[in-house]
């Protein structure tokens, strides 16, 4: 799966302040989110969070530079 650091990221668990949108951080064997409602910052594996999306929103900047 191509994660991009800038993703937005719908998990298909709720964070427990409700929020499901992710912001990433970090990408490497680990992933370092950022909930979009409380500001958490967390570490998360790959394995597992790759598991968990339902669905990315790419930002709409040219990645090509």
């Amino acid at each position: 799966m191509e994660i991009s650091i800038g993703d937005k990221i719908i998990m298909k668990k709720n964070h427990a302040c409700g929020g499901n949108t992710m912001k990433v951080l970090r990408v490497g064997a680990d992933f370092r989110l950022e909930c979009e409602k409380c500001g958490h910052i967390y570490m998360i594996s790959r394995a597992k969070c790759e598991k968990n999306i339902k669905s990315v929103l790419r930002d709409e900047i040219d990645r090509t530079v």
